[in-house]
């Protein structure tokens, strides 16, 4: 609603206007507010509110065609001065003639022959009093009051502007239209409530939302810090363990250091005894000397010399933290970092596979890598760093791109599909070193040979007995049948192909185009 003041200048208002957005402001604020326009175009035809910051359109005549607002006007704060003499301030307002006027005014007001009959109300009276507000006068004719109603125009006239403007457009008394015309107001009131209710509603249930959210943001937020706090605590116990683990591993590990470092200090120095003991006898000892004590020297001599022992001072001394293993649960959390005493040896690991040193072009092809510890023992986790190169020897731009797979058991599955035919140095690495066997030579050959018949039996089951039907075996059965049966002679006691006569189903074809009636026949095994 207006207030008693313009809300840019906080001055009293000066001639309010009426925006659409529904806020006044004084006309002369209106001018001075920045005009928002297209680059290029004449003039705006918009300005911003500055209470509510809507965009609001100004009428083709600017900001003096708004509609003025009265209600402001009339709830100003200002005191009202005399109408007729513009000096004092207006205490009384003429009922009849409208005017405002000081008390010196009003009991000329009284005296005059012509006015003497007005009825004047105090001013202090005719704040909530609609009938005794101040006549409204027609911007166009000031002389005239705005008593009628033009309803083509829908807009209030006066007497001049009928017949001048609007003539022969409908109107009506204003006191004749105000019902209709405010009934239907009321109705757009009704609805515009009603949707504020709703809105209302609405915003009451967001507000609602919003205190459950920080409610529930405050307890999610509780049970972030307890789980942080257990889960630090669950890891600090972790640590501890660990750490404990590792004194103890590091004390097991120094003991057997300390017990083979006694063992080997002992077989020395059995060793240097003997070997002190010897070279005195050969150097200072007679010939019968040497011969009689021959067989005892020689005894110790063989013992010591078939003790075994390890010359590798750094075998089983690995120990490693793996902070990606799982650890199991400490305290109901699930923890990770574990230590290993366990060491891959790259030149340990070892390759297997049916075809790992020759493949076939354009054909899928793998092998296995298993990786061991220092003592050959294999590695029962995953997790190592395993590089493979697969590179043509003449052309050094042809390399084929290998796939690992870690089984997450010490064995990786390495498989490639080489493009070209030709020698290749395949090169595995673990932890940077070659493995054991590599770099080695990899021989691929041309296209895979498709076998063209059937993986079976013999002849006699294949094809259901017929009798013209051949295999690629040689063998024969008597009764006229020239394909091989079981137990009958050339049959090779195993299955195999029909077509080229191999025993192993995943081979290649060895078989070559038929060149006569025997490999017409052939084929005729082929297709059935």
């Amino acid at each position: 609603s207006s207030g008693p003041r313009c809300p840019v200048c906080a001055e009293p208002w000066v001639s309010p206007r009426l925006l659409p957005c529904l806020h006044s402001l004084c006309a002369p604020c209106l001018r001075r507010l920045g005009p928002l326009g297209e680059p290029g175009r004449a003039a705006a035809r918009s300005v911003l509110c500055p209470v509510c910051d809507a965009e609001v359109a100004l009428p083709p005549g600017g900001v003096g065609r708004l509609t003025p607002d009265y209600l402001a006007l009339s709830r100003g704060g200002a005191a009202a001065g005399c109408d007729l003499c513009a000096d004092g301030a207006a205490v009384r307002r003429c009922l009849t003639c409208g005017a405002d006027l000081c008390l010196f005014c009003c009991q000329a007001h009284r005296r005059q022959k012509k006015t003497a009959s007005h009825a004047l109300m105090e001013l202090e009276n005719t704040k909530d009093c609609s009938q005794a507000r101040k006549p409204l006068f027609c911007p166009s004719h000031p002389t005239e009051r705005l008593r009628l109603f033009c309803e083509q125009c829908d807009q209030p006239v006066c007497r001049d502007c009928i017949v001048d403007r609007h003539r022969q457009h409908p109107y009506d008394f204003t006191n004749n239209v105000i019902h209709r015309h405010g009934d239907a107001l009321r109705e757009l009131l009704k609805s515009t409530q009603q949707r504020m209710g709703t809105l209302e509603g609405v915003l009451s249930q967001i507000d609602d939302m919003g205190s459950a959210i920080h409610g529930r943001a405050e307890a999610v937020a509780t049970e972030i810090c307890l789980f942080a706090s257990g889960y630090v605590k669950a890891i600090e116990e972790h640590r501890d363990r660990l750490l404990k683990q590792l004194e103890d591993l590091k004390v097991q590990k120094e003991n057997l250091l300390h017990l083979r470092k006694a063992q080997l200090q002992q077989l020395l120095l059995d060793m240097r005894t003997g070997v002190e003991f010897t070279e005195r006898l050969l150097t200072s000892g007679s010939d019968l000397e040497i011969l009689i004590t021959k067989g005892v020297v020689a005894s110790r001599l063989t013992k010591l010399n078939s003790v075994a022992y390890n010359t590798d001072p750094s075998m089983g001394d690995g120990i490693l933290f793996a902070p990606q293993e799982r650890a199991g649960q400490c305290c109901g959390y699930e923890v990770f970092g574990a230590i290993l005493n366990k060491v891959v040896d790259p030149a340990r690991c070892t390759l297997h596979g049916e075809d790992l040193h020759s493949a076939h072009q354009n054909q899928l092809t793998g092998f296995t890598l298993i990786c061991n510890d220092t003592i050959g023992e294999q590695m029962r986790r995953g997790g190592e760093a395993v590089q493979v190169t697969i590179t043509h020897k003449d052309k050094r731009d042809c390399a084929v791109k290998p796939t690992v797979c870690d089984n997450g058991d010490g064995t990786y599955h390495i498989s490639y599909n080489p493009e070209e035919p030709g020698l290749y140095a395949v090169c595995i690495y673990v932890k940077g070193q070659h493995v054991q066997g590599s770099p080695f030579t990899l021989m691929v050959k041309n296209k895979f040979r498709e076998h063209q018949g059937v993986f079976h039996c013999c002849t006699f089951c294949s094809s259901g007995g017929q009798k013209a039907a051949r295999c690629a075996c040689g063998g024969t059965m008597p009764g006229g049948y020239q394909g091989c049966g079981h137990g009958h002679k050339g049959h090779p006691g195993c299955p195999h192909w029909s077509c080229c006569g191999q025993v192993k189903e995943s081979s290649e074809c060895l078989g070559g185009p038929p060149t006569d009636t025997s490999q017409r026949s052939l084929l005729r095994t082929v297709a059935l």
